[in-house]
């Protein structure tokens, strides 16, 4: 197992497959973009699947998320879900997305052996996408959520961020928009991870203050749902169900004592924490030769050190180096 010394077992793999990206969100990376790792640098497709598989056969693993940068830029991703699909035990497979280039894949992936989609989508109105995004691409995304939901993708999760002075007002609007295509909308407080380090708590949209706003509009019944475990999102039924609507407080609701949570990036770090300062290096190890028990090791020491909770309400708080784009969500 990924056991850390506060007795959480980790089994939920977040992979990132690329830093790349073909968006621009104002609260990830600059305009300009960002340095992308070289290819020598990034993980084979052969080497994703050996470290996917030692975590699955040798430490538990049964969720594996494949996250980016924007990992439908990954030209290996049907084959790597493919492979992984017929490892046993089965992982059940997710994948984070912006949706752009669901429309053309998302039957491939299906078949493939993926399981659900989760896609990130802020605003309903196009202008503000562009805004959010500096590309011209929403409709592009609604295209990739209906493939996504008729491709048997689901549940088809929407995964949205709330900023202040653009699309603060739009709660009510997305979720009685998710209601009527039978997505799940999940809101997510922003997070202390852009390349620019610009994030200020001081005007950031709380979970509370999005709840607020739902219930404007909406009844919103706690869900009672023992199963919730390590699941980062709360979630309330809608007017009575059976639509249900998720809030991951991060920032001021954190959930760190359940995490079940262990990383590997596009160049195949370990983190023990999507906030963590330090990685451990399994990539390397690969490279020389080590063996699946002896990377099982690397991987266990790394998560045995993990800290009890992210650190975020500590005034000390450092942001991480890399930014989310090059963590994985």
């Amino acid at each position: 197992m990924l056991l850390d010394t506060h007795g959480r077992v980790a089994t939920d793999l977040r992979v990132s497959l690329t830093d790349r990206c073909n968006l621009r969100c104002t609260y990830c990376m600059p305009e300009e973009g960002l340095q992308w790792l070289a290819k020598p640098e990034l993980l084979t497709d052969d080497e994703i699947v050996r470290l996917i598989g030692t975590a699955v056969t040798l430490l538990g693993v049964t969720e594996v998320r494949f996250t980016g940068g924007e990992p439908l830029l990954r030209r290996g991703l049907a084959s790597i879900v493919e492979r992984c699909a017929a490892l046993a035990p089965r992982p059940r497979m997710s994948l984070t997305t912006n949706g752009i280039g669901l429309r053309r894949t998302a039957a491939a992936l299906r078949d493939a052996g993926l399981d659900r989609v989760n896609v990130s989508l802020d605003t309903l109105r196009p202008e503000v996408f562009k805004t959010l995004t500096r590309r011209d691409r929403h409709q592009d995304v609604l295209d990739g959520l209906l493939a996504a939901r008729e491709a048997g993708l689901t549940p088809v999760k929407v995964n949205t961020v709330l900023m202040p002075g653009l699309n603060d007002d739009e709660a009510p609007d997305l979720l009685a928009w998710a209601v009527e295509h039978s997505y799940e909308l999940r809101f997510i407080e922003q997070m202390p991870l852009d390349a620019q380090h610009g994030w200020k708590r001081e005007g950031m949209i709380t979970a509370g203050d999005i709840l607020e706003s739902l219930r404007t509009r909406f009844t919103l019944t706690p869900e009672q749902d023992e199963r919730r475990g390590s699941a980062p999102a709360e979630r309330w039924i809608v007017d009575g169900g059976p639509h249900r609507v998720g809030v991951i407080g991060s920032v001021t609701r954190p959930f760190c004592h359940a995490c079940d949570r262990t990383r590997l990036t596009a160049d195949g770090q370990v983190r023990n924490c999507l906030f963590a300062r330090e990685e451990t290096d399994l990539r390397g190890a690969l490279r020389s030769g080590a063996s699946d028990e002896e990377l099982a090791a690397i991987w266990r020491q790394a998560m045995w050190g993990k800290k009890a909770g992210s650190g975020l309400d500590d005034p000390s708080f450092l942001q991480p180096d890399r930014p989310m784009s090059a963590i994985g969500g």
